[in-house]
């Protein structure tokens, strides 16, 4: 058998997002967040997966929304690279998503929670040794709690060391999953005894995929591997400020990868009109 790379956001978005997703989901969710001892078990997924959809979107992040029983809103993402703002991304999204819930006139009583669970295939904090990690508005020197209306969650699965055979609750075997999907040939007998994980390894089965599928996310694959190849060739070779070779060639490789421009401009030294210029050549 052959698994998509989870870790991929397209991949992502059809294991935890499609349509038949909703138990996948729920059980995901109740693993990794923690509602004060509750548990999630009603939620809605808010625009699913849908392949038409996907094809014409561009080359920009995608997430699951969902909307559990209580009002609480969710914001799942998947994120490969650690591009330059992705931190205030995640804290733009979930502010707007906060304040865009209240229509003019409305009583702010009606703002309901916002989480941001986000997941990283490369580690943000440094001096954390933690798997997760939690953020939420506190006092800065007493540390009291102000609200828990927003939330950003991470899980960094660079830190995620454990084998197939270590896996004890069902948080570590969410995580091995998403992290290990892609690479797997078989689905490891610790992981077998989880109905909603056997559903998410059926849907992550490439077999079950339409050819428009496997097309798409294949270019999605190879497009974060040009990301990738990208970044590491700019921090290799960045510092030889003095050769205009070397910036040019730097700067035609992250164009092509269809980084962000402000990235590539912080990364090379060129303008956007020079940047423009460079495009067309």
């Amino acid at each position: 058998m052959q698994f998509l790379d989870v870790k991929t956001d397209y991949a992502f978005k059809k294991v935890f997002g499609s349509e038949q997703s909703k138990s996948i989901l729920i059980s995901f969710l109740n693993a990794l967040l923690d509602f004060n001892g509750e548990k999630i078990t009603e939620l809605t997924i808010v625009d699913p997966y849908q392949i038409p959809l996907l094809q014409g979107m561009k080359d920009t992040f995608v997430d699951v929304k969902a909307v559990l029983s209580n009002q609480t809103k969710v914001i799942i993402e998947m994120q490969v690279l650690n591009v330059e703002g992705f931190e205030k991304r995640i804290l733009y999204n979930a502010a707007k998503s906060y304040s865009t819930q209240l229509l003019k006139g409305e009583k702010y009583h009606l703002l309901n929670p916002v989480v941001a669970l986000t997941i990283t295939d490369f580690v943000m904090f440094d001096d954390l040794k933690d798997i997760m990690s939690t953020f939420k508005l506190l006092e800065k020197n007493h540390l009291i709690n102000y609200s828990d209306d927003i939330q950003l969650v991470f899980v960094e699965l660079p830190k995620f060391l454990k084998t197939d055979q270590e896996l004890t609750n069902i948080t570590d075997k969410w995580i091995y999953f998403v992290k290990n999907a892609g690479s797997l040939e078989y689905i490891p007998e610790t992981l077998q005894n989880n109905q909603e994980i056997q559903q998410a390894f059926t849907i992550a089965n490439t077999a079950s995929l339409s050819r428009a599928e496997l097309e798409l996310q294949e270019k999605r694959h190879d497009f974060i591997r040009l990301q990738q190849g990208s970044i590491e060739l700019a921090r290799s070779q960045g510092k030889q400020e003095g050769k205009e070779e070397t910036r040019l060639e730097i700067a035609k490789n992250l164009l092509a990868a269809g980084l962000e421009m402000s990235l590539i401009i912080k990364t090379t030294g060129f303008s956007q009109l020079e940047l423009e210029k460079i495009k067309n050549l």
